[in-house]
């Protein structure tokens, strides 16, 4: 493949769901919208990285392909929904947003900054994020809406890199060797126990979750108070 056909196959996708969802198209893409395609869209991206996980890249190949049509769905969608309610953008609006960001957040390669390693690089990002985005707290941005034990797992990590001493009440015993066979042992009896007392454990995790996001946000406030901020 030449540098001047890439993309081509891209072109086309674009036209076939043009197709799909024009008058005269499938009755069924017709109709959908932005939340009819969650599931599919959460779904994709599972099977993407469980293809990944396994190591199959034609499952990947297919997978990935899967997901692309979930991003140029929902930017059909858009395109098709009126500007009072927050449509009329399309999928080149979304391309020319990822690329302005990439440039952006990559300033040691398109500018003048300094970035040796792996870990300046994410430092990086992660500042022009926060200013970008006018984040005041750490856990700003993190999705509530995302499977509960990685949620917990993105709120505990954000208030370590915060410096904040976030206490989770719950003592639990460590195994004699931790590693994620042990850990993941330790998890499924916790989800076990959690079945045979009639708790729904991805629903606990998540309210612990949120609550321990509210605890967050109001050690960064009894802190920034103390600081005079």
């Amino acid at each position: 493949m030449t540098a001047a056909s890439r993309g081509v196959r891209f072109l086309e996708l674009v036209e076939v769901m043009d197709r799909l969802r024009s008058p005269g198209g499938c009755p069924w893409d017709a109709e959908q919208t932005h939340a009819s395609l969650v599931k599919y869209l959460l779904e994709e991206a599972y099977e993407t990285a469980e293809a990944i996980e396994d190591g199959d890249d034609a499952a990947l190949r297919e997978e990935l392909g899967d997901v692309l049509l979930q991003v140029v769905f929902h930017s059909r969608i858009a395109q098709d929904r009126p500007v009072a309610e927050g449509g009329g953008w399309g999928i080149d609006d979304v391309a020319g947003d990822i690329v302005d960001k990439l440039v952006r957040r990559h300033p040691h390669v398109f500018g003048s900054v300094t970035a040796e390693t792996a870990r300046d690089v994410e430092a990086n990002w992660e500042e022009l994020k926060t200013a970008e985005k006018g984040r005041t707290s750490a856990v700003d941005g993190v999705p509530l809406a995302q499977p509960a034990l990685a949620l917990a797992s993105a709120l505990l990590g954000r208030s370590a890199k915060a410096g904040l001493d976030v206490a989770v009440t719950t003592k639990v015993e460590p195994p004699a060797v931790i590693d994620d066979d042990a850990i993941g042992r330790l998890l499924l009896a916790v989800v076990a126990l959690a079945r045979r007392s009639g708790v729904d454990a991805e629903a606990a995790l998540r309210a612990a979750s949120r609550q321990l996001r509210d605890h967050i946000v109001d050690l960064e406030m009894t802190r920034d108070r103390a600081a005079g901020t």
